[in-house]
């Protein structure tokens, strides 16, 4: 074991060691860090590739286009009625006599075909086992014909640690959120009611059961009838204006006997986009006869 960050009285720390730290933090892989123009490339013309400023990682080694500036890498001309697909890449370099380290942009350059152009080889090294030579991707330039009709970026562009921490505080309130979705799904709300009689036929109540959040409900209803409706039959319904837009009926249970209790003789799903979809209960007789519904219970339990 021997120190790194700490002084020892001469020079000691190496290029290996310091890429060796950036790779437990960075990663890795290759990766544009966010800085300038993160690297952006500019065709200038067919012979004329500019590469904005910016930082790139790569296997723990750090390069950069300096800010306010560019690099400017030549490019090949096409071939007439060919396709081709060139690559650039960031080609790290390392004397094998002088232990002098070196990063700069490489063209490798592709086989023209009439179709179905391949990327070209390249020479992934290994800087950690001390390879002399590693090339990392950066660029592909697609050729049809002379012209160049496309200029692909391949490596991603890192996140900083102020941004990685809001993502981390936007992914910790939507697991809240997620969390109280599930802790209300399965589980069965109750709305009592007060009694309710109709008139000719018609009773609306002006008691509304309010649904907490957007998602879909299972709503379904227990209730006594009492009354002579002798002739039709007496439904006791839900009322959803704002979903249905003209406030439709849609018939929970159904009575023709005096004193019988309803459960789920029939039941609705509602599906609302919004948070407190307020919802009614209505009764209609079909044979105009007076009824009371007593004992009223709206249950709701959302299941997505």
């Amino acid at each position: 074991m021997k120190i790194v960050s700490g002084r020892t009285g001469s020079p000691h720390v190496t290029s290996q060691q310091f890429r060796q730290m950036l790779e437990g933090i960075i990663g890795q892989g290759s990766y544009i860090i966010t800085s300038g123009e993160n690297l952006k490339p500019e065709l200038s013309s067919n012979n004329l590739l500019k590469i904005r400023s910016g930082m790139m990682a790569h296997h723990g080694c750090i390069s950069c286009v300096d800010i306010g500036t560019y690099d400017e890498v030549t490019l090949t001309n096409g071939s007439q009625g060919m396709k081709r697909i060139d690559l650039i890449v960031n080609r790290y370099t390392r004397n094998a006599e002088t232990e002098v380290e070196n990063c700069s942009w490489k063209v490798i350059q592709g086989k023209p075909v009439a179709s179905n152009p391949t990327v070209p080889a390249y020479t992934s090294g290994n800087l950690q086992n001390g390879d002399l030579v590693d090339e990392c991707p950066a660029f592909e330039v697609h050729y049809d014909g002379i012209n160049v009709t496309e200029v692909k970026s391949l490596l991603s562009v890192t996140d900083g640690l102020s941004r990685l921490s809001s993502n981390l505080v936007n992914a910790k309130n939507k697991l809240t959120a997620l969390s109280d979705s599930i802790n209300n799904l399965g589980s069965t709300k109750t709305v009592k009611l007060a009694d309710k009689s109709s008139s000719n036929g018609v009773a609306t109540y002006t008691d509304y059961v309010t649904l907490p959040s957007a998602g879909s409900y299972v709503i379904y209803c227990n209730a006594t009838m009492s009354g002579t409706p002798t002739s039709g039959v007496s439904n006791l319904g839900i009322q959803v204006n704002s979903v249905d837009g003209t406030g439709g009926f849609h018939s929970v249970g159904s009575c023709s006997h005096n004193g019988f209790a309803i459960d789920l003789n029939g039941f609705y799903v509602l599906t609302t986009k919004v948070s407190n979809e307020k919802i009614r209960l209505r009764l209609y007789q079909n044979g105009g006869y007076a009824e009371t519904w007593k004992n009223i219970s709206v249950y709701y339990k959302k299941i997505l």
